[in-house]
């Protein structure tokens, strides 16, 4: 079963406008009624709503619907968007609603105490604040520091388990490192 086009009432409209497809084949791909197409087309539904270019989103090409119109019993094939979205990408940043955000602090204390291998640059990058702030906590300078408790932030769900091993994996490497480098 192949998807529904972006924004469906929309690009009814621009098909009903620009091209001579029954209520049917419109309806079928973009699946919705033909009651719902023959309300947009008498005007009842959809006033306001300005039509979608399936073609030029590249849903659909001239091709297809010229074929379609000829014959009122094909329908309209979707193109499939070829485009592999990857969301595995390591630079997007979880959004943090505004109630944990306070407990970030409190997750860079905890970090500091159990891990103490941790740069403060991986805690601020893992955390999500900044390495002043890190440092101002492991100083015991920080501003409300008499008010932190330490908080796992993994069980905060701030970042993952595997991040967490993967940063103290690095950490491991660079130590071993600068081991090497001594001797």
């Amino acid at each position: 079963m192949s998807n529904a086009p972006l924004m469906p009432v929309a690009t009814a409209i621009w098909l009903l406008d620009n091209t001579s497809l029954t209520f049917k084949q419109i309806a079928d791909f973009c699946k919705m009624h033909e009651v719902e197409i023959q309300s947009i087309a008498d005007g009842e539904v959809g006033k306001g709503i300005v039509g979608y270019n399936p073609i030029i989103s590249g849903q659909l090409t001239k091709d297809e619907i010229e074929l379609s119109s000829k014959d009122e019993t094909r329908p309209l094939k979707l193109l499939e968007n070829e485009i592999q979205i990857n969301s595995q990408n390591k630079n997007n940043k979880k959004y943090v609603p505004l109630s944990k955000r306070q407990d970030k602090p409190d997750s860079a204390l905890w970090l500091i105490k159990n891990h103490t291998k941790l740069k403060d640059s991986q805690i601020a990058k893992l955390v999500g604040i900044t390495s002043a702030s890190v440092k101002t906590i492991r100083n015991k300078s920080y501003w409300n520091y008499n008010n932190l408790n330490p908080k796992d932030p993994v069980a905060m769900g701030l970042f993952s388990q595997k991040e967490l091993v993967e940063a103290l994996d690095k950490a491991d490497r660079r130590l071993k490192r600068e081991q090497k480098l001594k001797n």
